[in-house]
């Protein structure tokens, strides 16, 4: 019946139709065997700065990483729950101070050395002793011996029950080979070889390297584990959103996974889905010191007209929630979750009593998110007599606003910890000395209680101190959480189990876990 509707048209429209034929077929070609080749083509936003697992903060690509290596825990996908990954089996001392792990069998690295507990103590102690970026992960381990070549007994300088979750983070510390820290070492420990080249015992190996340009990855057959579904990541650079949407339409990327406008996310092309799950993405307002809601009234009648609930379905449709405390939702539930005042009468009374309210808003990032949060918030600020303004900082401007001598009133940012123990939150961002404190404000009633509950492994008594903290860090004015907002993935329809995990980074999606279901 189509073949003889073609037939009847006149050539024109027999051309043009031909011209469509072809078209939807080649678009067929181009995407089907991609699957049958067992290749997965993912874009990234940004560049991967170092490869190096112990000496760089990355965030979007942490996927390719964390694929290539491994670490004795992990987070189970879709949860905080911690599993073994290296270690098949561990014991805490009764004092809290030793950690013994039995170690899985038959591993190799991707260079045909064996996995053993030297190689740990060797990783761990790279990590740890030679100033990289992520050592604070060990700052707390004094000895580290292995009995045997699979068991590894880490002794601690003081109880930290948040110890396994720093092990377990995406950028915990993960085990590289022995022999390619000693063949490329170069004075530096393998620092700049390491960058861009990688040996680990993941289900992928780094196959090639091409800064800003295309990464690849090649799955590893001989991985103890699992075996992946994708035979190859292919890894592209590609900055601009609307390029990626572009792209996965026409069929040359296989997925958006972050930063896909929420409000398109309803009205989906054909053949594409989405995959959402929690995640540890909290945006918060932390507060400059003598600003205008230093004023208890004003921050009251503030608090009233931003209130989260009367804006985010705007902003982020069904794909977020209102946060319940200083911590992400998925950390910590609440017995008391933190209340917005809402009476916007009573709010009005109080700004028009006390005569005009400036607030400038700074932006930590350009991304369309930040902006659109900030202009419902602006509105609904006018609303009452409050005039706001917003700009977005300058890269790396957020990290230094204490010493700004004209910083923002308030900084719209995410404040994700990078582990799931409430500890990773309040100490890094809240408490004194926090190095994501962005103003450097303090509140020492809620700092000793954040410490007492730092030494707790009962988890309902240890919430509820960090519970209690956060009621005083957010009553004192210097933090205001917001919305926690969905891990979302845009994808080709087919592709399942993206693993994704609350405390990953958005986006991030577990290459040993996706694959392709017809």
């Amino acid at each position: 019946m189509q073949m003889y509707a073609y037939l009847t048209k006149r050539p024109g429209e027999r051309s043009f139709c031909l011209r469509m034929l072809l078209l939807a077929f080649g678009l067929l070609l181009s995407v089907a065997p991609v699957y049958a080749n067992g290749v997965l083509r993912i874009p990234y936003v940004a560049d991967i700065g170092t490869f190096d697992p112990d000496n760089g903060f990355e965030t979007g690509a942490m996927s390719a990483i964390d694929n290539v290596y491994e670490g004795l825990v992990e987070y189970e996908p879709g949860s905080i729950k911690i599993v073994g990954l290296l270690a098949k089996s561990w014991e805490i001392s009764d004092d809290g101070l030793t950690y013994t792990f039995h170690l899985v069998d038959g591993v190799k690295f991707h260079d045909g050395t064996p996995f053993n507990a030297a190689a740990v103590i060797k990783s761990f102690e790279r990590r740890r002793d030679r100033g990289l970026i992520l050592s604070y992960f060990l700052s707390n381990v004094r000895d580290m011996r292995a009995p045997d070549a699979s068991t590894v007994v880490l002794t601690l300088g003081h109880p930290q029950p948040s110890f396994l979750d720093s092990l377990s983070s995406p950028w915990g510390p993960k085990v590289i080979s022995p022999a390619a820290l000693a063949d490329h070492g170069n004075g530096n420990f393998a620092t700049t070889w390491l960058n861009e080249h990688a040996m680990g015992t993941g289900p992928f190996k780094l196959a090639e390297f091409k800064r800003g340009q295309r990464y690849v990855l090649e799955r590893n057959d001989d991985y103890w584990g699992d075996k992946p579904f994708f035979q190859q990541i292919q890894i592209s650079v590609v900055p601009d959103i609307s390029q990626q949407i572009l792209q996965l339409q026409a069929g040359t990327i296989d997925a958006v996974p972050l930063n896909y406008p929420f409000a398109q996310l309803t009205s989906l092309p054909g053949g594409l889905e989405v995959t959402t799950a929690p995640s540890m993405i909290p945006y918060y307002l932390f507060v400059k010191p003598k600003s205008p809601l230093d004023d208890a009234d004003v921050r009251k009648a503030v608090l009233t007209a931003i209130n989260p609930a009367l804006w985010i379905k705007d902003a982020f449709g069904q794909f977020a929630s209102l946060s319940k405390s200083v911590y992400p939702n998925v950390m910590l539930d609440p017995v008391n979750p933190i209340r917005f005042p809402t009476d916007l009468e009573a709010a009005k009374a109080v700004i028009a009593k006390r005569g005009a309210v400036n607030l400038v808003i700074g932006l930590h990032s350009a991304a369309p998110s930040y902006s659109r949060i900030a202009d419902l918030m602006i509105a609904q600020l006018a609303s009452i007599g409050v005039k706001a303004t917003a700009y977005v900082l300058p890269s790396g401007a957020a990290y230094t606003l204490k010493d700004d001598p004209n910083p923002p009133d308030l900084l719209l940012t995410i404040a994700g910890p990078d582990a799931a123990h409430p500890e990773n939150q309040a100490k890094v961002f809240f408490a004194k000395g926090g190095v994501l404190n962005y103003f450097g404000r303090v509140v020492p009633e809620a700092d000793a209680i954040v410490d007492q509950a730092g030494q707790l492994t009962d988890v309902k008594e240890r919430d509820a101190l960090y519970e209690r903290a956060g009621h005083m860090y957010f009553d004192a004015g210097i933090v205001i959480p917001l919305v926690d907002v969905n891990d979302v993935v845009v994808h080709a329809k087919g592709l399942t189990d993206l693993g994704l995990r609350p405390v990953y980074p958005p986006g991030n999606i577990d290459f040993g876990t996706v694959r392709w279901s017809p």
